[in-house]
C-alpha cells in the first residue's frame, strides 16, 4: 500500500502509484470525493504493433520530483520496446488543472509510429452510477461529469490534438472498459457511455530513429462544462510547457520561507526535509483541514481511510509547520477547529475535509456506563499548538479571532473535566485511540493546552481565567507525579486504568510517553524523564536490521510478529524521530547530536524511492505498511531536522 507520487494546490489533490497510473483525485476538498478510489487510470504505448501498459514487469522506474517543486520527474525504460519514457507531472499552484507531459525517446535506428493511450477510470463523487462520458466535438476533447462535477480531457502531439477516442461501459457484466479497446492501438470512437463508465483517447507521432518527440495530456476539473472549456482553452492559450515551468518556479519560491542552514546534516536528509514540506503542503485544504493521508489502498483492509482531518495530526503537523516559517498555511487550521468545536467546548474523534464530524469507533455507553467519545489530547494539542506559533511567530491577529470562539471555550472544558480524586484528567481514549482510561500522554498535552490558554487569557487581560487554568494545569502536574510516575520501574506509566472499581497502573511501556517532557510537564534533564526516555530507547527499539522504535509493547496494529521481545511492534517514522528529538533537546556538545543525525538518515533511508514516508515499516525487510505518504510522518522529519539545525547553531555558536 503507498502512493508513490503526490501532487496537489490545496483544492485538488492528485496520488500516482508506482507505474504512473493515477489512482486518486481528490476535489473540491483535499481528501474529501475521491474521483478515482483507488482504481486504475493507466497509460499504455503503442509502438509499431506491439502494445504494452506501463504495469507490465518490463518495466522499469526511476521515480522522482524536480528538485524543490511539486512536479513529478520520472523515466520509465521498456527495453524490449526500445523505448524510454520522462515525463512530468503537476498541478496548477492556482487551478484545478493537471497537466502531464511525456517526452518519448526512440532507443532504436529505424523511424517507428509511437502511439500513446491514456485512460479515464473515474468513478465521480466516489460512486460509478450516473457517471457520463462523452466526446464533446466544439473543441474536440473528451470530459466526464456527474451533477456539479466536470473533468475534461485533452491533449496534443507534434501531429495535433486527440487522435482517437472512446467512451464505453466498465465492470458490469462482462465489460471491462475501454482500456482493454486501446490494446490493439485503434479505439473504437463510441461517443457517449452512461453509467458505470470509462474512456479513452490516444495521440501519435513519428519518432526517427534515436530521436525524441513530446506528448501533453491535461485535465481541467470544475463544477460545469463552461468552467471546464475555460480551463481546457487556458492551457491551450498558455501552453502545458510554459505551464509546468510555472509551477516549479512556484514551489521554489515557496521554499524559500524554509530553514537554509542545516549544520552538518547530508544532503539526503535536507532534500527529505524539503520534500516533506511540499508533502505536507499537498495534505492541506486551503479552507483549513489537514489530513492523515490519503492512501486508499487502506480501503483493502478496512472499509474506512485515512482521509480525515484528525485534530491530533491536525494539531502536531501545525506546529511542524509553524516552526518550518508556514504559519500562513496552518492558520486556516485553528479557524476549522474554531468552527468544529462542539458546544461543550471539546473536539470530536475525527473530521471530514468539510467539516462535518467524521466516522468513528468511539461508543456514548460501555456496559451501560456513559463516556464523551473524545481523545482529550486533541482538543488540547490545538490549544498548545496555537500558543507554539503565536510564541514564534507573534501574528496576535490570529488568536485574538479565535479567543472567544475556540481558546476560551476549550479551555474551559479542560479545566472541568477532571477526575478531582486523582487530579487528572478524566478518562478518554488515547492518542492512537485504542484504549480508555487515564494515560500520561494525554494528562501532559492538557498540562501543556491549559497553560497555553493560561498565557493567552493572560496576553489579553483576562488575568482571573489565567490564574484560574494555570493553577488547574499545576495541579494536573502534581497529579502526573504522583499517580503515573512509578518509582519502581524508574519511568512513567502509560496510564491508569479501573480494576474491580479502583485504578491502577498500566504499566505497558509507550512511545508517547515523550510528550512529558515535549508538552512541558519537566524538563528534559529532569532524572524521570531521562529514565522514561532511556526504557523506550531499549526497550521499544526493533532488534532486526531494520531497527526504529515501536509505538508500544506488543502492538498489535499490522503486526508483523510474535517474537516481542525482538519485534515490540513494527518501527513507526514518528516514534523513531519522538527518541531523536529527546536526544537534540538533551544534546549539551555537537557530539550529542551523533545519534539523532543518525536517525534522520534512518528516516531517509527508509522512504520510498519517490520520497513518500510510511506510516510504519515491515521490521524485517523495511517495506512500508499501512498507508504511506502519511502527513504525521513528514511533518515530524520537519519538526526534527528544525530542531536538529536550531540546537546545531546554538551548540557551534
Amino acid at each position: 500500500m503507498a502512493r508513490h507520487l503526490v501532487i496537489g494546490n490545496g483544492k485538488l489533490l492528485l496520488n500516482l502509484d508506482q507505474h504512473c497510473f493515477i489512482r486518486d483525485i481528490y476535489y473540491p476538498y483535499v481528501g474529501q470525493l475521491n474521483h478515482v478510489g483507488g482504481h486504475y487510470c493507466r497509460l499504455g504505448i503503442w509502438v509499431e504493433g506491439v502494445f504494452s501498459w506501463l504495469d507490465e514487469p518490463e518495466w522499469s522506474f526511476d521515480l522522482d520530483y524536480i528538485e524543490d517543486s511539486l512536479v513529478t520527474n520520472i523515466t520509465a525504460k521498456n527495453e524490449g520496446l526500445g523505448v524510454e519514457l520522462h515525463m512530468n507531472d503537476g498541478i496548477h499552484q492556482r487551478e484545478c488543472i493537471y497537466i502531464k507531459r511525456v517526452l518519448v525517446r526512440n532507443k532504436r535506428d529505424d523511424a517507428r509510429e509511437v502511439r500513446l493511450f491514456f485512460h479515464q477510470d473515474l468513478m465521480i463523487e466516489g460512486s460509478e452510477v450516473g457517471d457520463t462520458a462523452v466526446y464533446y466535438p466544439d473543441n474536440h476533447t473528451l470530459y466526464h461529469y456527474k451533477r456539479s462535477n466536470y473533468f475534461m480531457f485533452n491533449g496534443f502531439s507534434d501531429e495535433g490534438g486527440m487522435m482517437q477516442y472512446s467512451t464505453g461501459i466498465k465492470r458490469f457484466q462482462s465489460a471491462e472498459g475501454t482500456w482493454r479497446d486501446a490494446e490493439d492501438g485503434v479505439l473504437m470512437g463510441n461517443t457517449i457511455a452512461q453509467g458505470s463508465v470509462d474512456s479513452t483517447i490516444s495521440f501519435r507521432s513519428r519518432i526517427e530513429g534515436h530521436s525524441e518527440k513530446t506528448f501533453y495530456y491535461w485535465m481541467s476539473i470544475g463544477r460545469n462544462l463552461e468552467e471546464v472549456k475555460e480551463l481546457n482553452q487556458y492551457v491551450h492559450e498558455n501552453h502545458p510547457e510554459k505551464l509546468l515551468s510555472r509551477m516549479v518556479v512556484y514551489w521554489n519560491h515557496w521554499l524559500r520561507r524554509s530553514e537554509t542552514e542545516f549544520g552538518d546534516l547530508p544532503s539526503q536528509v535536507v532534500k527529505m526535509f524539503k520534500q516533506s514540506l511540499l508533502l505536507v503542503r499537498t495534505q492541506v485544504d486551503e479552507r483549513g483541514a489537514i489530513l492523515a493521508a490519503n492512501d486508499t489502498d487502506i480501503l483493502q483492509y478496512n472499509r474506512d481511510h485515512y482521509s480525515y482531518m484528525w485534530p491530533r495530526d491536525g494539531a502536531l503537523i501545525a506546529d511542524a509547520m509553524s516552526m518550518a516559517g508556514y504559519q500562513s498555511v496552518i492558520a486556516p487550521f485553528f479557524h476549522f477547529c474554531a468552527t468544529a468545536l462542539a458546544p461543550d467546548g471539546y473536539l470530536y474523534h475525527k473530521y471530514n475535509p468539510d467539516g462535518t464530524v467524521g466516522s468513528s469507533w468511539h461508543p456514548y455507553i460501555v456496559q451501560g456506563s456513559k463516556r464523551i467519545p473524545i481523545q482529550e489530547d486533541e482538543t488540547a494539542l490545538v490549544l498548545f499548538a496555537l500558543w507554539k506559533d503565536y510564541s514564534r511567530n507573534g501574528v496576535i491577529e490570529l488568536p485574538q479571532a479565535l479567543y472567544s470562539s475556540l481558546i476560551r471555550k476549550s479551555a474551559t472544558f479542560l479545566s472541568e473535566y477532571i477526575e478531582h480524586s486523582l487530579s487528572l484528567p478524566r478518562p478518554s481514549y488515547d492518542l492512537w485511540e485504542e484504549r480508555y482510561g487515564i494515560w500520561t500522554y494525554t494528562a501532559a498535552s492538557v498540562y501543556g493546552g491549559l497553560m497555553a490558554a493560561s498565557f493567552f487569557t493572560d496576553l489579553f487581560g483576562d488575568y482571573e481565567r489565567s490564574d484560574h487554568y494555570k493553577s488547574t494545569a499545576q495541579s494536573i502536574k502534581h497529579g502526573i507525579l504522583t499517580h503515573l510516575w512509578d518509582e519502581e520501574t524508574g519511568r512513567f506509566a502509560r496510564g491508569l486504568i479501573q480494576k474491580d472499581n479502583r485504578w491502577v497502573k498500566d504499566m505497558t511501556l509507550e512511545s508517547s510517553l515523550f510528550g512529558v517532557f515535549e508538552f512541558g510537564v519537566l524538563p528534559v534533564d529532569d532524572y524521570r524523564v531521562i529514565g522514561t526516555m532511556n526504557a523506550i530507547k531499549h526497550d521499544l527499539r526493533v532488534k532486526t536490521e531494520v531497527g526504529g522504535i515501536a509505538r508500544y509493547t506488543n502492538d498489535y496494529y499490522f503486526q508483523q510478529s510474535g517474537d516481542i521481545d525482538k519485534v515490540p511492534g513494527n518501527p513507526w517514522i514518528i516514534c523513531t524521530l519522538w527518541v531523536a528529538n529527546f536526544e537534540i533537546d538533551a544534546a549539551n556538545s555537537l557530539e550529542d547530536l551523533e545519534e539523532p543525525r543518525k536517525t534522520l538518515e534512518w528516516v531517509a533511508r527508509h522512504a520510498l524511492s519517490s520520497g513518500m514516508l510510511p506510516e510504519q515499516l515491515n521490521p524485517y525487510d523495511g517495506t512500508p505498511l499501512s498507508v504511506a505518504p502519511l502527513t504525521w510522518s513528514h511533518a515530524t522529519l520537519v519538526q526534527s531536522v528544525c530542531k536538529y539545525a536550531e540546537k546545531y547553531r546554538r551548540l557551534s555558536g
